[in-house]
């Protein structure tokens, strides 16, 4: 049996698709199946680490959302069919215009964002992708969705038949996130090639405006750092996206502009020292399919504060605090309960663990290979 697996929009690893991709990839067995990897002439390397006995094979020298969507609805099928595939899978489904395809197909969609809100505050997926992909979508023989939330999504916006999506939640490395001893008078922490000054207040997402919610989250670090008179700096961990200059201007604009940091790019193997040098997580987020950030720092043993928005309650459930992502002063006010309640802190980081415990790669990778395997006959 020979499957391939599309790494067009999975961000070269680095992304929230990129870790899941080469978690699963990490994670097929050595026998059965085989399977190929396609995608961007530049990604033929990145995910060799993961998937050294994979082959890559290498397509479309150009890049970026239009070549994307061009290349999926005019060269995928001829491609598929001279690879002779009895399946093919698709990791970033939502990001992908697939019009037909010669072989089952399956699909894992991680949000709808780019339907949520309006033209504002959605995520924009140019306007080829926008225009066919919850045909694409339905065409699909499964549809992989990574919670409950994305799965009713999948049938309100798109009108995917609900028997044909199956939820399988994204995974914690639990041998990489775990709570770490930090020396209480440790007032740097050195990450190459930054160095921290502690104690600090972690959000890690790219700079997405207005989706990821950055601007509220600078508004309410300043009425917790009035209140509070503390020390507490704010890291704001990722790559600029949308609009950042946005968010930048905003922070600029801060009467505690010093104490906010940006760190650009943050490499993903150095996220669990990050998270576990964090006093708390914020996580401001007005969309969401999953929130894989919040198990990261529940995992690390790090308290988090979240959106009740989209996903974060179902993947959060009891163990982290909500707030209004509309609301600044909410946000800050839960900021304020972490750091001033030590009792309240110590609750959090306990029931964090336990949740974060309840996700694991090797379940979600098992029941997305069963998924693709039975598809492929």
């Amino acid at each position: 049996m020979k499957i391939g697996i599309d790494t067009f929009a999975c961000d070269s690893g680095k992304s929230g698709v990129g870790v899941y991709l080469s978690q699963i990839l990490m994670r097929i067995p050595p026998s059965g199946s085989r399977f190929e990897l396609f995608g961007w002439e530049y990604d033929r390397y990145s995910y060799s680490e993961c998937a050294p006995g994979i082959e890559f094979i290498p397509r479309c020298r150009m890049n970026g959302k239009t070549a994307n969507a061009l290349w999926h609805l005019y060269k995928y099928q001829d491609y598929a069919k001279s690879r002779v595939y009895n399946a093919c899978f698709f990791p970033a489904a939502h990001k992908q215009a697939l019009y037909k395809s010669p072989c089952p197909s399956i699909g894992t969609v991680h949000d709808m964002a780019a339907y949520w809100g309006n033209r504002r505050t959605r995520e924009h997926l140019g306007a080829i992708l926008r225009m066919v992909l919850p045909n694409s979508l339905r065409r699909m023989d499964r549809v992989i969705a990574v919670s409950e939330w994305v799965k009713e999504e999948l049938v309100k916006l798109a009108r995917v038949k609900e028997n044909r999506i199956s939820v399988v939640p994204n995974g914690i490395d639990l041998s990489a996130f775990f709570p770490r001893r930090h020396d209480k008078d440790e007032t740097e922490l050195l990450i190459q090639p930054f160095s921290f000054r502690r104690p600090y207040i972690l959000y890690v997402s790219r700079i997405d405006y207005p989706v990821k919610n950055h601007i509220r989250l600078i508004e309410a670090f300043g009425i917790f750092k009035e209140k509070t008179g503390s020390s507490h700096r704010l890291v704001l961990a990722g790559s600029d996206s949308n609009n950042a200059l946005n968010v930048k201007t905003a922070a600029a604009k801060s009467a505690w502009r010093s104490d906010i940091f940006f760190t650009g790019h943050f490499p993903h193997k150095s996220l669990p020292e990050l998270y576990s040098g964090a006093d708390f997580v914020v996580f401001p987020s007005m969309y969401e399919g999953f929130g894989l950030g919040v198990i990261e720092a529940m995992a690390s043993g790090i308290p988090v504060a979240c959106a009740r928005a989209a996903s974060l309650p179902e993947t959060a459930q009891h163990a982290a605090l909500y707030f209004d992502p509309l609301d600044p002063q909410d946000m800050a006010d839960r900021m304020i309960a972490l750091a001033s309640s030590r009792e309240l802190y110590q609750e959090c980081v306990r029931l964090g663990l336990e949740r974060a415990k309840t996700y694991s790669w090797d379940r979600c990778a098992e029941q997305t290979l069963k998924i693709i395997q039975e598809t492929a006959g």
